[in-house]
């Protein structure tokens, strides 16, 4: 081990260096057709708040659908019971630096509906700071669409085709055309595409349900971004759409007091999703300074309708109905510049306004009128001593949420439990510099406030139910406070071990109970939930074993160019409420890259979830066991990329688990046709102008940590 990390130091070094030195040289023998070569993207990246995982170049990652890929990262569990989970802490699913106010089933049917190769890199920020919201709750992942617009018309085509093969042959498709380009007055870039996605799902719970599911799933999307110069200043217009909308085709069998009740059922969802930006940059010639103002509003409408054919015992017809609207305005200003403090030094302040409207509707009752409006200031200090670097941030917000519910046995409307407080939120950080920007030791404090998801609030039973099944929102649930702690060693930007401790309380949870043959699902608030999470990652290039070690301070490192292993283990245990003896679990995941011969770039991953404790639940076999194989080349000048790729080739990927908060435990069993093959390619659209020169990237990113350059955002 001493010498693996050893070794692994030496290369990092010697990439630096000699990725350096490469690139003037290829520089200087391109200069004649004015190109600029730029450096090789590193596919995982640790920094002291996030990880950083590069979708654009990695075809085992972005060969599917963006939750595909999202499923492929270490330490990533997806859930339908708990959401998304990163290393023991929820997740906040931003978009280019924003929350897409996006959950449960609509969630899921956005990230399903995006292709992978339409993103170009994923961002796990477990410790956001004070220019983050306070909502963010334990940790945010960001999906990040920037692309650099060019002084000519850019165009790149990406499509991909799967199939899987249970009891029929099932098709899933996508297409994406990608423009980019920007003259002397404005950029401006457009990003549209669809999917097409057919699936099963094999369903039963307790023995008292079964459900057969076809499932048909279509996806249309634009994003377009334009960006005007103004002098020196720069302003920044977005318009984003997205339409889902699936039809689930089902064979149901429920045995209710003991009779049985077979019929055929049809469920129709649709989700429409605008959203409007506009972001203004003042320009300083001290590039350390910032100021920006950026103004968002997105309007969210949901559809649900359930066409219900029971066959036995007395045939007859039902149809439910129910839909929701929800419209979120945005205002933040942020300004930053250097002080002098300690040796070296930055100051940042901000405010925001964010104000989120959401109606839900059954039939023709409005059964739910909730409102959160939200003011907040902050301030961060960045500091640096010698090989410390500081941060402390203080954010200050004032919530006012309330609203209305629909009691139906009372015939009236309640006032939901208001949430009327001013709350602050402290966060700090020391980091210790063993060697710059390679080696460090950083610990990390936030408390952050994670309020109730429109999904877990929604009375509505927005999916499927039967006679044996109900699921519905809790309106009346409160917000969850968390106290997070971090510590973690990072090498290299890729090597890393850590523990972080997530103190939630109010914490929010899914509940599965059964009375009689009736099954009841459902939001509550657990007073009190401790996460305890260790976690650990290693890259290991096969040189390490096949070549002495002085040949290795030799070798010119391109990790493109290596065939090497990652390693990522962790271990988690939840302290919650109801459960006694709570018992841990690990994961396991390798994913290798090996150079074969004709160029030909074989990846390979598996990922193992042990059992234990996942919040009221508990697996019957692993929670998520995959193994998935995918091959690339690149062609035409590395122009095109084609990947053929295998996911869950054994067909281990199951949902098997029962409830342990209440007696009779419940069994959930869910089965998708998770094992697919197919292909994806993508293609760079050639100009034919061969002088053109890639131009500056166009909006500077707002990641602080972060000063590589500037891109055009969409939102960001």
């Amino acid at each position: 081990m001493k010498k693996i990390l050893l070794t692994l130091s030496i290369l990092a070094s010697t990439l630096g260096f000699s990725q350096e030195t490469k690139d003037k040289r290829e520089t200087k023998e391109k200069e004649i057709e004015g190109v600029i070569i730029t450096k090789t993207k590193k596919a995982v990246e640790q920094k002291a708040d996030r990880t950083i995982y590069d979708f654009s170049e990695q075809s085992h990652l972005n060969s599917g659908t963006t939750m595909e890929g999202l499923k492929k990262i270490p330490g990533l569990v997806v859930s339908e019971m708990a959401g998304m989970i990163y290393q023991g802490k929820s997740l906040e699913v931003y978009m280019d630096g924003r929350p897409l106010n996006l959950y449960s089933d609509q969630l899921t049917a956005y990230l399903e509906g995006l292709p992978a190769n339409s993103i170009e890199r994923i961002e796990m920020i477990t410790q956001p700071g004070a220019e983050f919201p306070a909502t963010s709750g334990g940790a945010i992942l960001n999906i990040v669409t920037s692309r650099s617009a060019k002084s000519y018309l850019s165009a790149t085509y990406a499509g991909g085709y799967r199939f899987s093969n249970y009891d029929k042959f099932r098709n899933k498709f996508n297409n994406s055309l990608t423009l980019n380009s920007k003259n002397r007055w404005f950029g401006w870039q457009l990003n549209i595409g669809q999917s097409y996605n057919e699936s099963e799902t094999q369903s039963t719970i307790d023995e008292i349900s079964k459900l057969g599911n076809d499932n048909i799933g279509r996806n249309q999307f634009l994003r377009s971004a334009f960006t005007f110069d103004l002098g020196k200043d720069r302003l920044l217009l977005n318009y984003n759409f997205s339409n889902n909308n699936a039809d689930r085709y089902i064979d149901s069998y429920a045995l209710f007091e003991g009779t049985e009740i077979i019929s055929n059922d049809k469920t129709s969802s649709d989700n429409m999703r605008h959203e409007v930006m506009a972001t203004y940059q003042k320009k300083f010639d001290d590039r350390s300074k910032k100021f920006e103002i950026k103004g968002t509003y997105s309007n969210n409408k949901a559809d649900f309708n359930q066409n219900s054919h029971r066959l036995l015992p007395i045939e007859n017809f039902l149809n439910t109905a129910n839909g929701s609207s929800q419209n979120v305005f945005n205002l933040k200003v942020d300004y930053a510049q250097p002080i002098k403090i300690l040796e070296e030094g930055k100051l940042s302040l901000g405010a925001d306004y964010n104000q989120q409207d959401f109606v839900a509707n059954d039939n023709i009752i409005d059964n739910l009128d909730y409102s959160s409006k939200t003011s907040a200031v902050y301030s961060e200090v960045n500091a640096k001593k010698g090989k410390f670097d500081f941060v402390l941030g203080l954010r200050g917000e004032y919530y006012n949420v309330g609203g209305t519910s629909y009691d139906y046995e009372e015939k009236k409307y309640d006032a939901l439990i208001p949430f009327d407080k001013f709350k602050v939120f402290p966060n700090a950080s020391v980091q210790y510099n063993f060697v710059p920007n390679m080696v460090f030791a950083n610990i990390n404090y936030n408390k952050k406030i994670s309020l109730p998801s429109i999904a877990n609030l929604n009375p509505n039973n927005t999916r499927y139910g039967n006679s044996t099944i109900d699921f519905s929102g809790n309106p009346n649930l409160q917000p969850t406070i968390y106290d997070n702690f971090e510590f973690k060693l990072s090498a290299m930007n890729f090597a890393f071990i850590g523990y972080t401790l997530t103190s939630g309380k109010n914490q929010v949870v899914q509940e599965v109970s059964r009375t009689g043959d009736r099954i009841f699902q459902t939001s509550a608030n657990v007073d009190h939930l401790r996460i305890h999470n260790f976690n650990a990652g290693i890259p290991i290039p096969f040189a390490v074993f096949n070549k002495p070690f002085s040949e290795l301070l030799k070798m010119e490192v391109n990790p493109d160019k290596m065939n090497f292993i990652y390693l990522y283990t962790s271990y988690q245990i939840q302290e919650i409420d109801k459960i006694v003896n709570p018992k841990g679990y690990w994961t396991y995941s390798a994913s290798g890259q090996f150079l074969l011969p004709s160029k030909i770039k074989l990846n390979i991953s598996y990922t193992y979830l042990g059992k234990g404790n996942y919040y009221y639940f508990y697996p019957n076999k692993s929670f998520y066991n995959s193994f998935d194989i995918s091959m690339s080349r690149k062609f035409n000048k590395d122009r095109m990329t084609l990947t053929l790729f295998a996911n869950d080739i054994f067909n281990t990927v199951e949902n098997n688990l029962r409830t342990i908060n209440a007696t009779p435990n419940v069994f959930i069993r869910n089965k998708n046709d998770s094992r697919t093959f197919g292909l994806s390619f993508s293609y760079k659209i050639p100009t034919k102008n061969k002088l053109a020169k890639e131009d500056p990237n166009m909006i500077k990113t707002t990641n602080q940590n972060d000063n590589s350059g500037e891109v055009l955002q969409q939102g960001q």
